[in-house]
Order: structure tokens, then sequence, then C-alpha cells
């Protein structure tokens, strides 16, 4: 124990969507070092914590309770007497039936400083992404929100029935689905119109988000019928009405396509980003991690002698960054560069180059290596010395090529992939429940690492109704070696053009 006392911040974690955490939040996980978690707070936002934190998850759903909200209260407590800084996720906003309340009660009673970090609200941001304003100058002015947990038929009821039928408000209940019907009845006997619209909006502002909209007579059957549960909001109100004409979230072009990102983690931002800007459900299963090499000296030796090369090339931005990495740590900068000439495969390894203010030389047509030896054709390489630092498993096809014209190549290892198997056991369920719309391919190695975790025997049936994504001529053809057949081959081999095959897919679909 410590004389310090930590501070606990109650966070708003949002209503799903990560893009709607606040700054203020994000800085708040960033330097805690315990994150106390909820069932409803997106699990992407323990990426910001640090390294060493540690993080509990607390979540609550349906009756299965991880922790009772008494021992939550007295977890922050014990954190915080401990002398840690904690940062409380909870889903929406934590003084919006969030029981932030209770949480501030608890460390107030106990001498610990706590701080409230307000969240965006399901409330008011699912009915936001299935096209529903919560008012409208048309149709209502004001708003009521409303717990739909609580049993409305028990005697001493809180709900004013009576208020809400007669009320003009759109009427908004949380966590209310499996009281669907006692809500539905209550209105309606105090008074509402039977053909008020109605909303039910799950997992709202995420790539799973499904509304089912009809009335209050209709409604019931309706969530029935298509198996709707929790968690999901309800809306009541003629504001749901504008939805056949607002509604924008669930138009988008990959809207609640499931696809699996075999990139190494690390790498996976760019095109995790750009999918999920377009609708899908990005779920991050990397097959590699990108290392450096295990033998490290061939690639310090080039940088001591780098007097003695030409040519410097690069073929990937891993290339770019352990190269950069390994001059830096030996004390380096790239004024030692600047005999040098350089050519990149990619305008996205050329950008990184960039990022070091070096222009490549020269940039190929495409994106094989096979285009860098025609980029090479008409300049003077023979007795030149090229240094290529890149993969350690890389195709033999660019150094073998570049021999021939009469360079002298240094074919040295600047890092390495590995197998990852820490998603194995999900990817795999995940196959077998058919939960699975799309899995994309970068490299051969995702492919092959993806393969060396899945029974050859099995994989026929298990890839059966997946859409195969790859992002290249060459990542195809291990893939088609290994007995997987790419329904999308990217015509640029690029993150970008990987997305834009897929977007073509779909839509001739």
């Amino acid at each position: 124990m410590t004389d310090k006392t930590g501070i606990v911040y109650l966070i708003g974690a949002g209503p799903g969507d990560p893009g709607l955490l606040t700054i203020k939040a994000k800085e708040c996980i960033e330097t805690a070092d315990v994150v106390v978690y909820d069932y409803l707070a997106s699990p992407f936002l323990l990426n910001y914590a640090k390294r060493d934190a540690q993080i509990i998850y607390v979540g609550k759903k349906g009756g299965d309770h991880t922790l009772s909200q008494e021992k939550i209260n007295l977890l922050l407590v014990d954190k915080a007497k401990q002398g840690f800084d904690v940062a409380r996720l909870k889903g929406g906003d934590p003084f919006v039936f969030g029981r932030g309340g209770e949480e501030a009660q608890m460390l107030l009673s106990h001498k610990v400083p706590y701080e409230v970090v307000p969240g965006v609200t399901s409330a008011i941001a699912a009915p936001a992404y299935a096209g529903i304003p919560v008012t409208h100058r048309d149709h209502t002015s004001f708003v009521s929100f409303i717990t739909g947990h609580e049993d409305p038929t028990k005697k001493d009821t809180s709900m004013q029935w009576d208020v809400y039928a007669k009320s003009n408000a759109t009427l908004v209940f949380l966590m209310g689905v499996k009281n669907l019907e006692n809500i539905v009845k209550n209105l309606i006997k105090h008074g509402k119109k039977s053909d008020t619209p109605v909303a039910l909006v799950r997992w709202g502002t995420t790539a799973r988000q499904m509304t089912v909209t009809g009335t209050l007579e209709t409604i019931a059957e309706r969530v029935k019928k298509v198996k709707l549960k929790s968690p999901a909001i309800i809306v009541i109100g003629h504001v749901v009405s504008l939805r056949d004409e607002l509604s924008w979230f669930d138009k988008k072009p990959l809207f609640g396509k499931r696809i699996v990102i075999t990139r190494a983690r690390a790498q996976a931002s760019g095109l995790v980003s750009r999918l999920s800007k377009l609708g899908a459900q990005c779920i991050e299963i990397p097959t590699i991690q990108i290392v450096p090499p295990e033998e490290t000296a061939p690639l310090i030796n080039s940088i001591e002698n780098i007097k003695d090369y030409d040519w410097l090339i690069f073929t990937s931005v891993n290339g770019v960054k352990f190269f950069f990495d390994a001059l830096f740590d030996m004390g380096h900068d790239v004024r030692i560069l600047g005999h040098l000439k350089f050519a990149c495969i990619g305008p996205v390894t050329k950008e990184r180059l960039k990022t070091y203010c070096i222009i490549s030389d020269i940039l190929p047509a495409s994106y094989r290596a096979e285009s860098v030896i025609d980029a090479f054709s008409t300049v003077k390489i023979k007795g030149k010395k090229i240094l290529l630092p890149r993969a350690k498993q890389a195709r033999t096809v660019l150094p073998k090529e570049l021999t021939k014209m009469g360079a002298i190549v240094d074919d040295i290892a600047a890092y390495e992939t590995r197998l990852n198997t820490d998603g194995k056991e999900d990817l795999m369920s995940l196959l077998k429940n058919s939960e699975i719309d799309a899995i994309t391919f970068t490299s051969s190695s995702t492919v092959s690492n993806f393969m060396s975790q899945i029974e050859s025997k099995s994989v026929k049936k298990l890839l059966k109704n997946v859409v195969i994504a790859s992002i290249g001529p060459i990542t195809s053809d291990t893939a088609r070696s290994l007995d997987i057949y790419p329904d999308i081959e990217a015509k640029e081999f690029t993150i970008k053009g990987l997305v834009n095959s897929l977007l073509e897919y779909y839509d001739g679909k």
C-alpha cells in the first residue's frame, strides 16, 4: 500500500463507435494504471491503455454479472487506495442510467478523488445512426429518457405511464427489450395511439447495428419475428417516421459486412480505418507479427559500411521502418545516406521514405519486384553496389535479376514475420459459426500462417461462403498453392486497391 491515493475517472465510453470517444476520455485511458471496463464499452478503446496497465473486465449483461455493482464500487476504491489512477469505462454516459452516481458516492465516502468524463449516450447516438432525430421542429421539441429495465407491472413502480402516454415527447427507453410487450401495453392502456411509430435499434453506432420499426400495435411481434435481443434502445414517437428519409449509416456500401483482418496488428490500422468508414465490422485476427531479425549483425554491418553502397532499395514500409530504427539506434542520422540513390516499390513505401526527408529516385510502374527490374533497365547499375534491406523470407527474384544485370547485391534481413496464433480460437469459432463474410490477405505470409491455424481437411467447408480478398497476384499464388482460391484480387496492389476491389465486388453483388 502507498500513502498516495490515486484518482478515479468515471468515463463515458460512448455508444459503441470508438470514434465517438471524447479527447479527454482518450487522454485519461492513456495515463491510467488500471482500466476497468463494461460490457458495452468498445474493446477497441483498450488499445489506448499503457502496455503495463492492468485491464479488468466487469461486464454485466442480462443477469450475467462478472461483478456485482457493490463489488465494482469497492474495486474502484481499493485500486485507488493502492495509489493507482483508474479509468472506469462505462458504456454511453456514466450519469445516464450508468450508475455512475452510485460509484461517485462510494468514492466520495472513502475520500477517493474522482472526475466525471461525460460520454455520448446511446439514447441520442443510436437513433441518430438509425436516421432518427430525437427532436425535430415539425414533430416534437422535447425528449424523455426512461429506464426500460424496471418491471412496469410491479405495484410500486415509479413509471408514470399516464404522463408518457399523453406526452408529445419522443420517448427513449434504455435496456427495455425484455419488457417491450409490457411497455407497449401500458402506453396503449393509458391513451397512447396504437399507430404511434416505434423503432428498436440494436448495437447502435456499430457495424452490427440492426433497426426494426413498426407501431405500438405491431412492434412486439416484429421484434419477436427477427429475434432481436438486447442491447437495444426503444424509440417511440413521430420522429421515427423520418428514418426512411434520413437513414444514412446502414446505407454505407460495406455496412454489416464482417471482415477478418489478418495483417499484423501494428500495420492494420489503415485497412481497419478504411473498411470501418465504409460500414464494415472489422475483426482483427493477425496471423503474423513483424519483428526484428534474430540475427541483427548483417544489418548493423551494412549500415556501418553504408559508404560502400551506391543504391538503397526498399520493397515495403517495414523495410524502411526497421532500417531507420537500426540506423538511429546506432547513433547515426540521414546525413550518412547523402551519397546514395534510392528506389522503392509502391507509393506507400515511397511516402514512408519521404517521412525521413528522402525522395525516391525510382518508383516502378507497378508494385511487383519484377517492375523494379524494368525500372533499372535504363540505369547503369553494372558494378554498382546495392543494399536491399527487407524481409528475411522474401522472394529471390529481385536480387537474382539485379545480379544478372551486373549489380552487386547485399540482400539483408531487416525484419522477419512470425506466426501469431493469439486469435486462433476466435478465428475457428467465427468460421464454424459462419460469422465471417470476408477475409483479407495482404501478403503471402498472412495466407500461409492463416492456413497453419486451420486443418487443411476442413478448409473448403469452413471457407465455403467466405469471400477471400487478396492484395495482389503473388499473395493469390500463395493462396492457390494452399487450396484457397481468392474471389477478389486487387488491381492496384495496395491497401487502397484492396478496399476498392472489395467495394467493386459487393457493388456487383
